[in-house]
């Protein structure tokens, strides 16, 4: 239960093994849009969340699913109703929602991407820009050596900042500046470790940012590598800021439901690479919810193999 999404990810997995997609269900609810001005999901937000979850949980069981893993991120993390939300969802649906931290988003991600790249990426430095925040981890093995998550997030930056349609020039500076100021206060902590060695972008974000930009499509298989510059960032950041919410969604790559907040995403997509002084960066097809799939994997205890019979 993402700040943009519900998504059901069905996928054959065990020990060992690298994660097979089965089937996707997912279904646009914006919570992080939802949120009433105490900072709550309001009825209907909450309505929508259980009649959601009711229609993923069939999804499952029509698949075949063994288990499932339900888990949530900034929207229900940071509503102020969050326990009453979870107590309706777990007696309606019998869902018992994990709802993970801002640090716990950041580690899983960078799991999901050390595993996609391997060890000879060396340092990783991975950014994930999602509707609710921006979550940023660096380091050397499986678990981060940093890991900070940050209220940067597309779908609430466009709620709170971008108003208008195409937003004013005044809105885009107002909203570009606080968004480094609040990434430069986290820089020094990475900085200190040393430089990466590979920079990563995940986040369906930065995969429609580098599309417009000029990547491979997602039909081209999910192997073929995809990378963003800062350069071509930079270059579409304006075009973006003079484009209409429906300019925006005919785009290459462009969803009409995620089209209004390309542009946040950007300027923080932007942001982020110039303060962390990043030239290029490579799209990792994995994410939060490859994350949560791997480490339940790691903690499952791997099926006894058959002794053979003494002779």
């Amino acid at each position: 239960m993402g700040s943009n999404t519900v998504h059901l990810l069905v996928v054959d997995a065990h020990p060992g093994a690298r994660p097979l997609p089965a089937h996707s269900h997912k279904a646009e609810l914006r919570l992080a849009q939802l949120l009433d001005g105490d900072g709550a999901i309001g009825p209907d937000g909450v309505d929508r969340l259980v009649a959601t979850i009711t229609d993923a949980l069939q999804a499952a069981e029509d698949k075949g699913c063994e288990d499932v893993l339900p888990f949530a991120t900034s929207a229900v993390r940071e509503a102020s109703n969050a326990d009453q939300v979870m107590a309706r969802v777990r007696d309606e649906t019998g869902i018992d929602l994990a709802v993970l931290s801002g640090a716990e988003e950041a580690r899983l991600t960078f799991l999901a991407a050390r595993r996609w790249f391997g060890w000879s990426a060396g340092r990783l430095l991975v950014l994930d820009i999602g509707g609710g925040s921006l979550e940023i981890a660096y380091g050397m093995d499986e678990e981060p050596d940093a890991a900070v998550s940050l209220p940067l997030g597309a779908g609430r930056l466009t709620a709170g900042w971008l108003p208008s349609d195409p937003p004013d020039p005044a809105e885009v500076k107002a909203l570009r500046r606080h968004v480094r100021a609040r990434i430069a206060r986290s820089v020094g902590e990475f900085t200190r470790i040393g430089r990466p060695d590979h920079v990563v972008g995940t986040s369906k974000t930065f995969k429609q940012l580098a599309r417009i930009a000029g990547a491979a499509r997602s039909n081209d298989g999910l192997y073929v590598q995809r990378s963003l510059t800062r350069k071509a960032l930079e270059e579409w950041v304006p075009k973006l800021a003079a484009m209409t919410v429906e300019q925006r969604g005919t785009l290459p790559g462009v969803s009409e439901g995620r089209a209004a907040q390309l542009l946040a995403g950007a300027l923080v997509a932007e942001g982020a690479m110039d303060l962390f002084g990043v030239e290029e960066l490579e799209i990792c097809p994995w994410a939060l919810r490859e994350g949560v799939i791997l480490r339940r994997l790691d903690h499952m205890p791997t099926e006894p193999t058959e002794q053979a019979a003494p002779s």
